[in-house]
């Protein structure tokens, strides 16, 4: 017999000592190894796991107002964040849901009838009835939750939700960084087309000291040709960069939620030089990744959704009670015509059932390992991002020290040809082939810093978001 506990009732004590089963197996998230540090960077420190953290406006370390506004309208308008919002709502509603199952249902009816009862009836004294019938009443049912289902289902269901809440988070940081990253293209586009113009120009002005010097009878028509291709050379590149500008401005105007052909960006060339990356983010903080923090709340669901079908082999229990006002004329509420029940107390437990059951909890359990695989998958794809991002940071900016010096001496070694050519002291064959390097090493180091710009970005993007309050490295 269960004694009462400090006042309680044995019945209390009883039911929460039964509500207090689960056949859910104890959870522990899936093991995953962290490095002390990232390979490609010395002096990250630690720091706790924070997915909520505050990422900030991220974007505002570049100091580009136009960027700003792109991101600003991106998060207001974009559909893609628009869909990911309404699922989450989805998923909170569903949620909500599965947890009213842990109140008692109740529910009124009401009924007005006429009836006539037929004179040859059992039991009748030979003469047909006629009566009105007027029913107002309630009840209640109430499944006690003795083996955890149900909130096994509440739990699995607000997992799915704040997994839901983590795509959310996961696709707003992939729109910010989708127009960052096309934002920085379009402008490497911008310097690109400012470059090209000035070769035009360049071209064009040696095209026509070639042809007149060709009318002199001191250039030959090798030379006038040599130059003409240049010019039509650099002319086409001109074209092929305006359609890739076009591109990318139609691909920005997608992500910020506005049609292309009501969409422009004027043209503007600027410095492409990142911002410091951060020193001290630490290998623990992949953990503010929120897809790591979906693909964890879904392992988590899993492994509640394998008490939901191990309940299924124990008996449900449901109590019921019903209560009211029931004349055949008269006045309704009154004491005499009240009527109520108390149940019925049902049980059903499902005796055979050819396995059904078993197999539902191998599919739950092979489920568990899906989702735990795919969680330890994200991590190690997180770390690889990471690592790809710092590497790239470096060996990029190694990079972009290297083509500045070649694409000077290039320009340097352009000049000096057509100086010598303008004396006759070479042929035109060297200024060509001067002004055809020149023009190569300065787009290959707007592409480099564009890319050193892109970096930046995945970088953000690979470790879950801005830091507010990081310390930065010195600019290389």
């Amino acid at each position: 017999m269960v004694k009462p506990i400090a006042g309680i009732p044995a019945a209390a004590v009883m039911s929460l000592v039964l509500g207090a089963c689960s056949m859910a197996p104890d959870y522990k998230p899936p093991v995953t190894t962290a490095p002390a540090q990232f390979k490609e960077v010395a002096g990250w420190t630690g720091a706790a796991p924070g997915d909520d953290a505050v990422r900030g406006d991220w974007w505002s370390a570049f100091d580009d107002p136009v960027l700003a506004d792109l991101e600003q309208r991106a998060a207001a308008a974009s559909p893609t964040l628009a869909a990911a919002l309404a699922r989450y709502d989805a998923s909170r509603a569903a949620a909500r849901v599965n947890e009213a199952d842990l109140l008692p249902s109740a529910g009124i009816s009401g009924d007005a009838s006429r009836e006539r009862r037929s004179a040859n009836r059992p039991l009748t004294t030979g003469s047909a009835a006629r009566y009105n019938d007027y029913v107002v009443g309630g009840s209640i049912a109430y499944e006690l939750d003795l083996w955890g289902r149900i909130r096994n289902q509440v739990k699995a269901s607000k997992a799915e939700a704040q997994a839901s809440k983590a795509d959310l988070a996961s696709a707003q940081l992939s729109l910010q960084a989708s127009v960052a990253d096309a934002y920085f293209r379009l402008r490497g586009l911008d310097a690109q087309a400012q470059l090209l113009d000035r070769s035009v120009d360049a071209f064009a002005r040696a095209y026509d000291l070639t042809s007149k010097r060709r009318s002199g009878g001191i250039a030959s028509g090798i030379d006038v040709n040599r130059a003409r291709t240049v010019l039509g050379n650099a002319r086409a590149q001109v074209a092929t960069v305006a359609n890739q500008r076009a591109a990318t401005e139609h691909e920005i105007a997608a992500l910020v939620g506005e049609l292309a052909s009501q969409f422009s960006l004027p043209a503007a060339v600027g410095p492409l030089d990142p911002p410091k990356p951060p020193i001290a983010t630490p290998s623990e903080l992949l953990q503010r990744r929120p897809d790591i923090a979906a693909a964890e709340r879904r392992v988590f669901a899993a492994n509640a959704r394998i008490g939901v079908a191990r309940a299924a082999f124990f008996p449900s229990l449901t109590l019921g009670a019903n209560g009211g006002w029931e004349t055949t004329g008269g006045s309704l509420l009154t004491t005499p015509n009240t009527f109520w029940a108390l149940g019925p107390l049902s049980s059903l437990l499902t005796v055979f059932d050819g396995g059904k059951r078993t197999a539902q909890v191998k599919i739950s359990r092979a489920e568990y390992d899906e989702v735990a695989a795919d969680y330890r998958g994200t991590v190690l794809t997180a770390f690889r991002q990471v690592e790809d991002s710092i590497a790239a940071i470096h060996n990029l900016s190694d990079a972009s020290v290297a083509q500045k010096d070649a694409a000077e001496a290039a320009q340097r070694t352009s000049d000096i040809a057509m100086s010598r050519y303008r004396d006759g002291a070479s042929g035109y064959l060297d200024v060509v082939t001067a002004q055809t390097d020149a023009l190569d090493a300065q787009r290959a180091y707007i592409s480099v810093q564009t890319q050193r710009m892109q970096a930046s970005v995945e970088l953000v993007r690979a470790t879950g978001g801005g830091v507010a309050d990081v310390p930065m490295a010195s600019a290389q």
